[in-house]
């Protein structure tokens, strides 16, 4: 049930969290249903948990909704998540607008349809001078390809006599992220159990704490993101460092 009453957790919040949303084909599968309910099923968890990070004033939340891999899924599901996307963009921009969340984009834009690359650039624009929750859509999105154009943009601003080789840090180099001004995330969370990140923000998570849970995406809620947020708050990060004492 979208909306359940789910109390903030106590203590610092992680300032920003990304989502592996997994598991939609396999709540279906189980079901007997085809993939494409799983993902329709998956559209309440994804209003709920953006609702969730809203009320409770998590800096940023990305969500992984579409890889530059799933191209080769069968078209007929392609298609479907195509438009699905662009249907919940429309329906929910208006909501999300109203709760002063920012939406950005990230990944490539070609290959996107028109009609979602029109919703996008919608959302984006509509809420671009809002204050509160960044909402990160990582659509058409791959880890590598970011590092890819990041780099192709370097070597753009050297090829111009912009850039000396010696100039190059990981400042300069995150300037070329897709959403550079978002920071890393404090926590990734990963639904369905599977243990890997795909391709998923590989710059960005060099120290982020990673949870995975046996949950499938269309079965996750605020107090399935309230459980992970606990866990997280009860670790030590390091950063690379040592405890002293």
């Amino acid at each position: 049930m979208t909306g359940e009453a789910v109390s903030r957790p106590d203590g610092a919040l992680p300032n920003h969290i990304a989502i592996i949303m997994d598991g939609n084909g396999r709540w279906a599968e189980r079901r007997n249903l085809p993939r494409i309910a799983g993902h329709k099923a998956g559209e309440e968890s994804i209003t709920d948990i953006v609702r969730a990070a809203s009320e409770w004033e998590l800096g940023a939340l990305t969500l992984f909704a579409f890889s530059t891999e799933n191209w080769n899924r069968p078209p007929s599901e392609v298609q479907f998540l195509m438009s699905f996307n662009r249907n919940l963009l429309n329906k929910r921009v208006e909501e999300f607008h109203a709760r002063n969340i920012r939406i950005r984009h990230a990944g490539r834009r070609d290959r996107i349809p028109a009609s979602t690359l029109k919703a996008i650039d919608n959302a984006v624009e509509m809420t671009r001078g809002n204050t509160g929750l960044a909402l990160n859509i990582a659509f058409n999105y791959g880890g590598r390809a970011e590092i890819v154009d990041a780099v192709r943009g370097l070597c753009e601003e050297a090829a111009r006599g912009d850039l000396e080789p010696g100039e190059l840090d990981e400042e300069r180099f995150r300037s070329y992220l897709y959403n550079p001004e978002v920071p890393d995330p404090d926590l990734l969370i990963r639904t369905a159990g599977e243990m890997r990140i795909s391709n998923f923000l590989i710059w960005e998570l060099a120290y982020t704490e990673i949870y995975v849970t046996e949950v499938l995406w269309p079965d996750f809620r605020r107090r399935h993101l309230a459980e992970a947020i606990r866990e997280y708050q009860s670790r030590e990060r390091r950063f690379g460092s040592i405890k002293e004492g």
